[in-house]
């Protein structure tokens, strides 16, 4: 499932954004900020998270990357999307049990709302969980076969998945999700816009 991640590998200048939202938040909505632009504003503003959370401050950054498009590149971009998915989970992991939580199970199902809530961002440049059908990662996750999920986070412009953990760490709501020890599973997916920018995303399930 991980290797369905295409990836055009462009150099591009973005500063970093981030979004969580929880199953009980759903009643209120998250906040949608505007469509990311090639040179966006520096504050991310993440949805709630059972509570209003304060935004996180981006930090600019620098996806690097050859521009080929060759069938060998999009081999290149499979892998290291991939891997950073992979790290996703392993980083994740070593939060919770630093936190006194279990480790997360990789869910397959998670992986495939995950992949989608990412190719939808990256194709559409709409960071937002809710997509413009109204769709909210709680009924992509059923649509993909998973019936329980238990929060959702969004990064994007963040080189690294380490970037985006510790980003992800640093803010209330998606620390909240990252250690929310009742969560049992995880699904990560990474997709890459047309200009190189990664979009991030991880779902937590309650079994």
């Amino acid at each position: 499932m991980f290797d369905l991640v295409v990836r055009r590998v462009v150099l591009v200048a973005a500063t970093p954004a981030l979004l969580a939202i929880a199953a009980p938040a759903l009643g209120t909505g998250p906040i949608l900020p505007p469509r990311p632009m090639r040179v966006p504003p520096p504050v991310a503003q993440p949805a709630p998270d059972r509570a209003p959370q304060a935004a996180p401050r981006a930090v600019p950054s620098v996806a690097a990357g050859s521009p080929a498009a060759t069938p060998g590149a999009a081999t290149q971009a499979r892998l290291r999307a991939r891997a950073a998915m992979l790290q996703v989970v392993r980083l994740t992991n070593d939060k919770r049990r630093a936190a006194g939580c279990p480790a997360l199970s990789v869910e397959p199902d998670l992986i495939t709302a995950s992949l989608r809530q990412s190719w939808y961002m990256a194709r559409t440049r709409l960071f937002s969980h809710v997509w413009r059908d109204g769709s909210t990662f709680v009924a992509r996750s059923r649509v993909a076969g998973y019936p329980t999920p238990a929060g959702e986070n969004i990064g994007w412009g963040y080189r690294t998945a380490r970037e985006v953990v510790e980003a992800w760490m640093d803010s209330p709501g998606h620390r909240a999700n990252i250690l929310n020890c009742g969560a049992k599973a995880i699904g990560t997916g990474v997709a890459y816009a047309a200009d190189g920018t990664p979009y991030y995303t991880q779902v937590f399930g309650w079994q």
